[in-house]
């Protein structure tokens, strides 16, 4: 079992100092994935709905601060050397996607093949419409071309791909990622499209915990999802041994939060309790979780790093 930290690009994570006091403490901790968040910008009035939340309205509406995804990235590869930099997600359709094949392969570069990336199609349908991507009715196709152009571009001497929403011809593309066919690609999302898109495009399935419309609050719905995505990667024909990973951002030891139907949260609650969640979910194939490392007080939110690595990472079997 591997653990790993998913923090959005601002707050403590969106300053310099502290961004780098939270990495450094996160590799010594032994932490195996450094994840942030993917917004370039906010749009002033949001009327799309946020998935993860019951009532669907975007919790950093309030400023739209947010450092860039793939910049921050590569100032934690050079604050460290070991632990592994995540997209969680990188929403493809905001970026031109030459451009991103060349900002996420330059971060894997520096830091020496430690990047993963996470990706996503997005929800946030007026920040895509500002950032010039595709029709919001058409990003899932268009995201799809763009993860076959990077692996095009990452791979080929030659990059020949040309689709309806991505095009890598005519040009040299380097330096490759250091890691042999590019940086593992996970896929994000609940919704069954995302897990068919996992098993066809991906390395790995990244799902959030806490969808209200998906679920995966108990074991056997992780199972199902992801047997989903296996059995879409067969019926791709592809080898259906992809990583399963999933992101709880609430968890928390302490106080066990309340779930549907009045029951015990998942990953919340006693040391143990989250310790047994998280054995169960590695029964129905888990293989990598990861908390919400977000907080206002950046000596509390680094005590409480060491206290899950302490009293939950340590106690695992990896």
């Amino acid at each position: 079992m591997q653990f790993g930290l998913h923090f959005g690009s601002r707050g403590n994570a969106g300053e310099p100092d502290s961004l780098k006091a939270l990495a450094t403490t996160a590799e010594k901790l032994n932490y195996a994935h450094f994840g942030m968040s993917d917004h370039v910008v906010v749009a002033d009035t949001v009327n799309s709905a946020y998935p993860y939340s019951p009532t669907g309205r975007f919790f950093a509406q309030d400023t739209g601060v947010s450092l860039e995804q793939v910049t921050a990235l590569s100032f934690v590869a050079a604050a460290t050397t070991r632990i592994r930099l995540l997209t969680s997600v990188l929403v493809l359709p905001h970026r031109h996607p030459v451009l991103a094949a060349k900002m996420l392969s330059t971060v894997d570069v520096l830091s020496k093949g430690r990047l993963t990336v996470g990706v996503g199609v997005g929800w946030m349908e007026e920040e895509i419409k500002l950032l010039g991507g595709p029709p919001f009715s058409e990003r899932a196709k268009a995201s799809d071309e763009y993860v076959e152009a990077f692996r095009e571009m990452w791979t080929a001497e030659r990059p020949d791909f040309k689709g309806e929403f991505a095009t890598a011809q005519n040009m040299l593309f380097a330096p490759k990622p250091v890691q042999l066919d590019g940086a593992p690609i996970w896929v994000g999302g609940e919704h069954p499209g995302a897990r068919r898109r996992a098993g066809r495009i991906g390395n790995g399935w990244y799902p959030v915990a806490a969808n209200p419309k998906y679920p995966l609050d108990t074991p056997e719905l992780y199972a199902e999802g992801l047997g989903q995505v296996r059995k879409a990667a067969e019926d791709a024909g592809r080898d259906p041994s992809l990583t399963g990973a999933l992101l709880a951002i609430y968890s928390r030891i302490g106080v066990e939060q309340e779930g549907r139907d009045g029951a015990r949260k998942p990953f919340t609650g006693s040391a143990q309790a989250i310790i047994d969640d998280i054995e169960a979910y590695r029964s129905k194939g888990m293989s990598h979780f990861l908390i919400g490392g977000d907080g206002d007080d950046l000596s509390k939110t680094l005590e409480r790093l060491e206290e899950f690595s302490q009293a939950v990472m340590a106690k695992v079997d990896c």
